[in-house]
């Protein structure tokens, strides 16, 4: 399983030349399956160059999305694969009271937000909702179930062979819970992240921070440490980066979490651009 991040900032993109190194665009993670099976978790405005650099093929795309928050899906409407006729896009997103899938995003891809109406796409694209469950697509299993996020929010877990990656970039573990005490059938994401070989992680605040935004959706620095240790992942990836925090301070954001991991896993910062391989093959 390969992995590639295109867009790893949250809220909103941040373009400036002292978040290059970290990249300012929202989430987006390509993953290649062993058999070159394509999943692109989220939409955000990471996935505009992910869609220019791929090459024209005639196996379908998976597009995942954990929520409809538009950092998550503000790139769609700059997706060259939506627009040629010849693509065949599966679109995947949590089902919710308010509608369908296509009408919840119709909402963005329309007039007077769009140039085009959603329903006018080239590419041949489905829309379908999920919720907690399991599938598979080419050799993966793929497991979906909601997490600590405002709105109905995914967090997914897929597994290729030896291979498991964990991605939950809006995330709350530590609302009403104990992250070191609670029970871990009632702890938000847990059965997705355990063991997990990568785990994609929000980490939007310092601690300090996140006492000023308890029950926005996001964690601070010391809940995204506690919940893969007590999750057992054997490396941590720190994602949906503050756009107000640029690379030096996210420099010492990591070097904070790796001290404070203490060897116990593995933790990086996801870089725009960035690829890694997971699994033997």
């Amino acid at each position: 399983m390969r992995i590639r991040y295109w867009g790893a900032r949250g809220s909103i993109p941040a373009p400036a030349p002292e978040m290059t190194r970290y990249g300012g665009n929202t989430a987006c993670v390509e993953v290649t399956l062993s058999d070159g099976t394509s999943l692109i978790l989220d939409g955000g405005t990471g996935i505009r160059e992910l869609g220019r650099a791929r090459k024209n093929g005639s196996e379908p795309l998976h597009v995942l999305l954990t929520h409809l928050h538009l950092d998550h899906i503000q790139g769609l409407m700059f997706f060259a694969p939506l627009f040629d006729p010849d693509c065949d896009v599966r679109v995947r997103g949590p089902v919710a009271l308010e509608g369908p899938l296509l009408n919840r995003l119709a909402r963005y891809i329309s007039a007077p937000l769009a140039p085009v109406e959603i329903r006018e796409l080239p590419a041949r694209v489905s829309f379908d909702e999920i919720g907690t469950g399991a599938w598979t697509i080419g050799p993966a299993r793929i497991e979906a179930a909601f997490v600590n996020h405002r709105g109905p929010t995914l967090g997914f877990r897929i597994t290729d062979g030896d291979a498991t990656l964990a991605y939950i970039p809006d995330h709350e573990p530590a609302l009403g819970q104990s992250l070191t005490s609670g029970r871990p059938e009632w702890i938000s994401g847990f059965a997705l992240a355990r063991d997990a070989d990568l785990l994609i992680h929000d980490c939007q605040y310092t601690d300090d921070e996140y006492g000023s935004h308890l029950g926005w959706g996001h964690c601070g620095l010391g809940d995204a440490l506690a919940f893969p240790r007590r999750a057992e992942v054997r490396r941590l990836a720190l994602f949906h980066h503050d756009p107000l925090r640029d690379d030096d301070a996210l420099d010492r954001h990591l070097d904070e979490a790796r001290a404070r991991a203490g060897g116990a896993f593995c933790v990086d910062a996801a870089r725009e651009g960035q690829t890694l391989e997971l699994g033997s093959s």
